[in-house]
């Protein structure tokens, strides 16, 4: 784990991980429910600031959950702020309705951040017309790219138009935005997707997916005859998450771009409790491992309390598929050579708001308790799913097994 600093108060706690030097995750989570939810804004970004400010560093990543009728107020509070150290006042940043469980409200903001030091190293925004769509930075000679709030709805539209034409809009806008900046969708290495009315055409969007991953060589023409374990697919999160725009499904999107010098290694994990999902139609790996010279990264998808063959377990019981889950991502961590303590950034799900304190009771079994997370309601990709979690590990590459 890298250097963590927490930063409490009555109504938020905010999590800082330093990763080296240069690189830090920054996770505010929302406590206080009787709380004004524009003062704690203000007062989360009033903090970012100082710790972005002090450090030097370069925003290349942030979400922000809470009710879409927020929006608008907590965008503009954020704006302020950020602004107030001469920062670039355009950039990309997605707001999905992740709701607290307390209902109404703001839940928290999950930002990551760099400061290009090097020579050659730079951080730039990269926009789709005038609009903020990602954040670009090289590293030890190696390009980044994250994309945001990638949608398929257009200014004409209504938002009515059909999911699936939207989902295969929204991943060729992704790939048109990659080519622009000299990647394509074969360098992904991650997505978060937020779908709106999951339960409804989840099994709709996966073969959207895989249809589109097949016209971007990700996934061998009909199938092939590879074992899904051996086909190199992004980590993925697929969870229900509306937005302003009423849009269909949201996607941000990290992709890797090699220097020359190959001094990046990126493997992907099929799994260890579990097998690749792609055996039941999500196109997506469990984690993908990211290392780097001096750090590694381990992005872990979107996990739930699903066994070897696809099937849900323990439905009804929220704690047992906490715990199973908890089991889960924790085996995936060890293969790595790391553990849940070293997650520096997750986002927990739960179906249903009654189930937080069973959630609080397993992770304080699991001394968790100051997991660096966003906790928000969200339906899962199954009716019967109560819990889901993804999260990052980070480590410097001198305590992570080779």
């Amino acid at each position: 784990m890298g250097k963590r600093a927490i930063h409490r108060s009555d109504s938020f706690t905010i999590k800082e991980t330093m990763i080296g030097d240069h690189q830090v995750y920054l996770t505010a989570s929302v406590t206080g429910k009787d709380a004004d939810p524009h003062q704690i804004c203000q007062q989360i970004y009033r903090q970012i600031l100082q710790i972005l400010a002090r450090d030097k560093m370069e925003i290349v990543h942030e979400r922000l959950f809470g009710s879409v009728a927020m929006q608008a107020d907590i965008l503009a509070i954020r704006n302020k702020i950020l602004s107030r150290d001469h920062r670039e006042q355009e950039l990309p940043v997605t707001y999905i309705q992740g709701q607290p469980h307390w209902g109404l409200g703001f839940a928290g903001v999950q930002l990551r951040a760099v400061n290009p030091v090097k020579n050659g190293d730079n951080a730039w925004t990269i926009y789709d017309g005038e609009v903020p769509r990602g954040r670009g930075w090289r590293r030890n000679c190696t390009t980044y790219i994250m994309l945001q709030n990638i949608h398929g709805v257009t200014a004409a539209d209504t938002g009515r138009k059909d999911y699936r034409d939207q989902a295969r809009l929204m991943f060729e806008k992704a790939n048109t935005l990659l080519v622009n900046q000299g990647a394509s969708y074969l360098n992904v290495v991650r997505t978060w997707i937020y779908l709106k009315d999951i339960l409804q055409w989840y099994p709709d969007f996966n073969q959207v997916r895989n249809e589109m991953y097949q016209q971007f060589k990700l996934i061998p023409a009909n199938g092939g005859q590879r074992l899904p374990e051996s086909i190199y697919l992004p980590a993925s999160t697929g969870i229900m998450g509306t937005n302003a725009l009423d849009a269909a499904s949201v996607m941000d999107v990290l992709a890797i771009i090699p220097g020359s010098t190959n001094n990046i290694i990126i493997k992907h994990e099929a799994g260890v409790r579990q097998k690749s999902p792609y055996r039941y139609g999500s196109a997506f790996s469990r984690a993908v491992r990211i290392t780097e010279q001096d750090i590694t990264h381990v992005m872990l998808s979107g996990t739930a309390a699903i066994d070897e063959t696809g099937r849900s377990l323990f439905p009804g019981d929220a704690r047992s598929q906490i715990q199973k889950t908890l089991e889960v991502i924790g085996k995936l961590v060890e293969k790595e050579g790391a553990s849940l303590k070293d997650i520096c950034e997750a986002t927990v799900f739960l179906k249903r708001p009654e189930d937080i304190d069973e959630y609080y009771r397993v992770m304080a079994d699991w001394n968790l308790i100051d997991l660096p997370s966003v906790v928000v309601i969200a339906d899962i990709c199954r009716a019967e799913l109560l819990f889901e979690l993804d999260a990052v590990v980070a480590l410097s590459n001198t305590n992570l097994k080779q």
